[in-house]
């Protein structure tokens, strides 16, 4: 009966281990999620009140993400019918040995946003010849890349808001003063950038809304303990929605690839619809 019983428990665990991994490696990371943010502040002008932006990010592609994935994500994106489209760093895992620029730009070239697509840079983005790479890709596929820059967004309003783009913090030249120079509060700003955990600054500054990825929600948590492992930049605030100060918002995209390891549990993929709402 002993025998019996531990073969049961050997077989059961042997068993349970494998359909886990089996999810981690083959479900969960082509299960990407839809997460809908409305945002609401006075300074939205009523002219963008229901005005949508669609994020995606951490694609790292070349590393367990294959195409037929990033076209079903680009598909998606594209049925939520969004005005602006934010891309916020690490498209390709490795870009010096990465061949398929070409494919990577046909699919990208699928997404339409009247307000225009945009882009920033990631860990992932930089290096050496990587870095001209990302921005061929990035600017023939119509994304304007914002290096520590600001761009105005007009509606047919001529109404406006304030869109913000940083290096990266980790291999970059991010330049906060430079980038939110001349923002005020009057105003709806939105910065872009990579790693999260420096909302920490750009509290001090007025912009109201942080849009970030690069750390996968950890890729693998555990219940009741969270993420087991985060990126530097990542650690502090890992996924989703952190109210930083009383009138600055960050939220945290998990991503859509994995880098390293090839599992996500309990850290779904996500593309992120936020939707701007105007309040008196």
């Amino acid at each position: 009966t002993f025998l019996k019983k531990t073969a049961y428990f050997l077989i059961g665990s042997i068993a349970g281990l494998t359909a886990g991994i089996f999810y981690m490696k083959r479900i969960e990371p082509r299960w990407p999620e839809i997460t809908r943010i409305p945002i609401y502040h006075p300074a939205i002008p009523p002219s963008f009140h229901h005005f949508t932006i669609v994020q995606f990010s951490d694609t790292h592609l070349g590393f367990h993400f294959d195409f037929d994935l990033f076209d079903h994500v680009i598909c998606t994106i594209q049925t939520e019918n969004p005005d602006l489209i934010i891309f916020s760093g690490d498209l390709v895992d490795n870009l010096l040995t990465f061949v398929d620029v070409q494919k990577t730009i046909k699919l990208l070239r699928k997404l339409k946003a009247p307000s225009g697509k945009f882009a920033v840079f990631g860990n992932h983005d930089h290096g050496g010849y990587g870095s001209e790479k990302y921005v061929h890709i990035m600017e023939a596929s119509g994304f304007k890349l914002l290096v520590n820059e600001t761009v105005p967004i007009y509606n047919d309003a001529k109404d406006r808001i304030m869109l913000s783009g940083i290096d990266d913090w980790i291999l970059g030249n991010p330049d906060l003063e430079h980038t939110l120079r001349g923002l005020t509060r009057e105003t709806f700003n939105i910065l872009v950038s990579h790693a999260p955990d420096p909302a920490d600054q750009v509290k001090n500054f007025p912009v109201h809304l942080q849009i970030s990825g690069h750390s996968h929600g950890g890729q693998v948590q555990l219940p009741f303990i969270g993420p087991v492992i985060t990126p530097p930049l990542g650690e502090k605030y890992p996924e989703g929605r952190y109210q930083i100060a009383e009138d600055f918002v960050l939220y945290v995209n998990r991503g859509l690839g994995t880098t390293r390891l090839p599992y996500r549990f309990f850290a779904r993929p996500e593309i992120t619809v936020f939707t701007l709402q105007h309040i008196q």
